[in-house]
């Protein structure tokens, strides 16, 4: 056993790694449990039951509930969930506070038991994370600097495979999720052993009742007009789950620059119209919840009319209640919004007569295609597919076309901010760190109006200065160099100053940069010194390239790098 974990794992931290793995899942597995329970039995079904009125008004006193639960409890923590699993994974040293976990929890239940349109996974990721790094401290000892994220991304795992009782979808999804084209890989066993003990402890709790997710709500049948459907529903997704990602990360956006009293009123507001709006149009409010009750409704034939205008409440749905700080996940609902568009073409042909046989399958291509663009995991929705609908061949070919040809048009566009294209090797890793790493602030700078005299004996005699930043009351003019003073006549230095001197057609750079964009920008500007300022102009300090090549060496010695 030990010798086939050693090829995975570094040698001295096998058996610890398998340990902690398998613990790991456990305990996500009983958080989960709990978490959906409490959200979909003692909150969401017990609402269904009510007046359409209260259910109306209930999005918003979940609103109000989550945005209090996060001041309170949480600290003034923000709604992200899944999100934090991505940014802690490119951090050199994870860390998801643990005040966090249960007040994200509790945020999650009041957004979602209460109505709002996004999906459990979202806390439940945070939950397998969070959990993950905790199990890390105790144990960090017999795991090593690697430990904090392979639990990391091993407690993401367990997160979805017990939320969705999909083990392989929570492994590969977890893999998928910080990369649009890459994995990360060191992490798959610890990912397969959490995944497959959370999954196992979540169907092992008495009151949980596992299903397939999706398994009694489209019949499978496949006929060869199915491929070509698979394309015409991958272009599709592509172009929907690419605006989808737009907007989800407009509303994010808005949610941080907009107060919480007109974000939790105006969502409130929106939500609650459309609850009563859709009630009349579908019978049923179906953009309330994470959205299988709209999948429920896809059961019964319906026009494709009905079917485009369920499409678009549901995703202005889960927009705004991700915009008005809302506490959930995105996977649901974009594999929601996939069956609605999978429906609509199945739908379209059927009407003009074209392959009427395998119109059923069309909805679960849809769900692959869309969550594949949408989240920039193309295997994980396929894999989910197979999982979630309790069938693991008749959907999978297919599927896998229309996930593919949704990742060509959807581009580089997910609605996790945080995901990176590919994992970078040792050497490119370093240039994606922030141009704070080799930021010097403590530097002197020269005014404008200081002559060339001065600025000779002062800063390149005196204090050995090649280059010094020109900055007059706080704002960045330019660059001087013994150079630039070098081509003024010795007679004229007392006459002529800095500021004429100076080179003012360099770039700078913004904090926000990172060490990639300064050595590109030193390139173009042909030099070996960049000056960064804030967006007014203000002077913040300078990088030099001889910073950037020390930090590393020391990167190197310290191994931190």
């Amino acid at each position: 056993m030990n010798t086939l974990l050693e090829r995975f794992l570094p040698s001295s931290k096998a058996t610890a790694t398998a340990a902690a793995s398998v613990g790991l899942g456990i305990l996500v597995g009983l958080v989960v449990s709990v978490f959906e329970y409490l959200t979909l039995e003692a909150l969401f079904h017990n609402l269904s039951e009510l007046s359409l009125w209260v259910k109306a008004f209930a999005p918003f006193v979940g609103l109000v509930i989550s945005a209090l639960i996060l001041k309170t409890i949480g600290g003034g923590v923000s709604a992200s969930t899944s999100d934090e699993y991505v940014d802690a994974y490119f951090t050199r040293n994870p860390s998801l506070p643990l005040r966090a976990l249960p007040a994200r929890l509790l945020a999650g239940m009041a957004t979602i038991g209460l109505g709002g349109a996004v999906g459990l996974e979202g806390p439940s990721i945070y939950a397998g994370s969070a959990i993950g790094l905790q199990v890390n401290r105790r144990v960090e000892r017999w795991l090593g600097r690697d430990g904090a994220k392979m639990l990391l991304t091993a407690g993401a795992a367990a997160g979805v495979a017990a939320v969705f009782q999909a083990p392989a979808t929570g492994v590969i999804f977890a893999l998928e999720a910080p990369y649009r084209d890459d994995l990360a890989h060191r992490a798959l066993l610890p990912a397969l052993l959490a995944s497959a003990s959370s999954y196992i402890t979540f169907i092992s709790v008495p009151f949980v009742h596992p299903a397939p997710l999706l398994g009694q709500a489209f019949p499978l049948g496949l006929g060869a007009g199915d491929l070509v459907a698979a394309v015409a529903i991958g272009v599709g997704a592509g172009a929907g789950g690419r605006a989808f990602a737009r907007l989800t990360r407009r509303a994010k956006k808005i949610s941080k620059e907009t107060s919480p009293a007109v974000l939790l009123l105006g969502g409130g507001a929106i939500l609650g119209g459309l609850a009563v709006l859709s009630d009349r149009v579908f019978g049923d409010p179906l953009t309330l919840g994470p959205g299988v009750n709209a999948v429920e409704w896809l059961a019964d034939d319906r026009s494709i009319t009905l079917v485009a205008m369920l499409f678009v409440f549901r995703a202005t749905a889960t927009l705004v209640t991700i915009g008005s700080g809302g506490v959930g996940g995105m996977f649901i609902p974009l594999a929601v919004q996939g069956v609605l568009l999978g429906r609509l073409v199945g739908v379209s042909l059927e009407e003009i007569g074209i392959n009427p046989e395998g119109i059923r399958v069309l909805p679960i291509l849809g769900l692959a295609a869309f969550l594949a663009a949408g989240y920039r995991t193309p295997i994980a929705a396929v894999m989910f597919v197979a999982e979630s609908t309790g069938n693991s061949g008749q959907a999978v070919v297919p599927a896998l076309i229309a996930a593919a040809v949704s990742q060509l048009v959807a581009g580089r566009h997910s609605v996790t901010a945080g995901q990176r294209v590919e994992r970078l090797g040792h050497l490119e890793s370093r240039f994606e760190m922030p141009v704070a790493a080799a930021l010097t602030t403590d530097v002197l700078t020269v005014p404008p109006d200081a002559t060339v005299s001065e600025f000779v004996w002062i800063h390149a005699l005196g204090r050995r200065q090649t280059v010094v930043p020109v900055v007059d009351g706080g704002q960045y003019l330019g660059l001087c160099t013994v150079e630039d003073c070098a081509q003024v006549d010795r007679d004229d230095w007392e006459n002529v100053t800095v500021g004429e001197v100076a080179t003012r057609d360099l770039p700078s750079a913004e904090p926000s940069w990172t060490l990639r964009d300064v050595v590109a920008a030193m390139e173009a500007g042909g030099t070996d010194t960049l000056a960064v300022t804030d967006t007014s102009g203000a002077f913040v300090g300078v990088v030099f390239d001889a910073e950037i090549i020390k930090l590393g060496e020391i990167l190197d010695e310290t191994g931190a790098g």
